[in-house]
């Protein structure tokens, strides 16, 4: 016995020391590993209401969430019910009967979407980004509080800015303060409020990078506030707010790599929101302003050839017949300074400046003519819808410049076999033909089709609308295009067959 108790001693003893080299610890005697706790400073006051208005956002943070919601969407996909010859086999019918003959239900698959939204009244209307809820058969809205759901209907949607109005049956719903985005200044400090990835509310941080910004290919009319506060997915139609937590802008949009948010973000502003929900709500649908005008790009090069004054304005290209500019007298060469005693910036910006003003109004234009200003005045017509309007040119198939392009809607499989963000709007290229008339300008299959002449394309009709009225001598194609790691948009140019005159 006393063998076996020294074996086991030593095996202890041997185990002892390892876990004593192992650990690091001493172990010299019977206190050795404990220290006494060093004497701590600590304030565990809280910070003075003054110190905390003037150090933390906080406070903007506790009353802006509550009106900040999270958009849960369902689209109900119908699939192919599966079928084979042999099924209609009578011996196999004989034992399984018709159950799984070609007659039966097709297969159902839900494709489930996630949002953000912005109350803005307490009797339940919500705004949002119209491709949050776009084709979406369902709709729930949750509350900050992260219990309270209710399902939403869309009141209504504009997707030329990308925003839609929701509402829910409730009451007393803490609706956000609304301010004048056109008050916001490069380097104001904003915050982003919304649900990015699903994670639960979120308030990200940052300043106003740009304001006006447009020209990306998001949407037809592009006035959006660039921040460098992290947006990423789920943060769309979020709220954007400045420091004394009054409602900004609708968060719309990303520029990424694939990698997530890298700083530069896209927010609708308030007041073009503001507008298109008014116009949704009292008139059912968004009424635009229409000159009736081509525009063409104003570069350093035309100005010195038509000897225009340098700097700002919008360069007539051509007047379409029986429209607001020809009764006018506009003519092609005319260089807009102002509209409505507002300058003009650009052909985007002029553009912007027409739909925004309700059709049936006077408006008065400063225009450049042979060296110096005239006043030109006219009454704006209603814009035809680009999604409905006639069409004299055929088929698709029929138009030169498309011949050996095909070209097809994005759905859920293409947006996942190909990494396109959900942000993105436009036809999928299947296929060019090589030596197509796209392929040498540089269009690849795989691209996303979103502008042709500044104008979003999303269904073959709007494809068609956009060459046919293209009058100017060169075609302008945004797309958007994954390069390896490397995703965006870009812009290829075609001569336009309908512009060499």
């Amino acid at each position: 016995m006393k063998c076996c108790d020294r074996f086991r001693f030593g095996r202890s003893r041997s185990m002892f020391l390892i876990l004593a080299v192992v650990t690091g610890c001493p172990f010299s005697g019977p206190a050795a590993g404990f220290r006494a706790l060093p004497e701590l400073r600590e304030d565990l006051r809280p910070l003075p209401p003054e110190v905390k208005a003037r150090t933390s956002l906080a406070p903007v943070v506790k009353a802006v969430a509550p009106s900040v919601v999270t958009i849960y969407t369902t689209r109900i996909l119908q699939g192919e019910s599966f079928w084979h010859p042999f099924l209609d086999d009578p011996a196999f019918r004989r034992f399984f009967g018709d159950r799984f003959r070609r007659e039966g239900r097709p297969r159902e698959r839900r494709a489930r979407g996630l949002g953000s939204g912005v109350i803005v009244s307490r009797d339940g209307y919500i705004l949002t980004n119209n491709h949050v809820v776009e084709q979406a058969d369902e709709i729930r809205v949750r509350l900050a509080d992260g219990r309270t759901e209710f399902e939403a209907e869309v009141v209504g949607a504009d997707p030329h800015t990308d925003i839609a109005v929701l509402k829910v049956p409730a009451t007393n719903l803490p609706a956000i303060v609304m301010t004048d985005s056109d008050q916001l200044e490069v380097g104001d400090l904003v915050l982003a409020l919304g649900n990015p990835f699903g994670v639960g509310q979120t308030v990200t941080m940052g300043i106003v990078s740009a304001v006006g910004r447009g020209g990306l290919g998001l949407t037809d009319y592009e006035d959006f506030i660039q921040t460098d506060a992290p947006i990423n997915v789920g943060n769309s139609g979020g709220a954007l707010v400045d420091a004394l937590g009054r409602l900004v802008g609708i968060n719309t949009a990303i520029v990424t790599g694939g990698s997530g948010s890298v700083g530069v973000g896209f927010a609708v502003p308030v007041n073009m929101a503001r507008h298109v929900m008014e116009r949704l709500l009292t008139e059912g649908r968004i009424r635009r302003g229409y000159l009736g005008i081509y525009l063409r790009p104003l570069t350093p090069e035309v100005s010195r050839t038509l000897n225009l004054p340098e700097g700002s304005g919008a360069l007539v290209g051509g007047v379409a017949s029986g429209t607001p500019a020809e009764a006018a007298g506009l003519r092609e060469g005319d260089l807009i300074l102002e509209f409505n005693g507002r300058k003009v910036e650009d052909g985007r910006h002029l553009r912007l400046m027409a739909s925004q003003t309700a059709p049936g109004t006077s408006v008065h234009l400063k225009v450049w003519r042979d060296g110096t200003t005239r006043s030109v005045s006219l009454t704006l017509a209603e814009l035809p819808n680009p999604d409905t309007e006639a069409d004299d040119a055929g088929s698709l198939r029929r138009i030169d410049l498309l011949e050996g392009v095909e070209l097809a809607p994005l759905d859920e499989q293409v947006r996942q076999q190909d990494q396109i963000p959900d942000y993105i709007r436009g036809l999928w290229v299947r296929s060019v033909a090589e030596g197509s008339p796209l392929a040498e300008a540089g269009l690849r299959a795989g691209d996303v089709l979103l502008q042709i002449q500044g104008r979003n394309v999303r269904t073959e009709e709007a494809v068609r609308n956009a060459l046919r009225q293209a009058d100017e001598p060169e075609l302008r194609l945004r797309i958007w295009r994954r390069d390896g790691g490397r995703a965006g948009t870009q812009v290829l140019t075609i001569p336009n067959p309908r512009g060499q005159r």
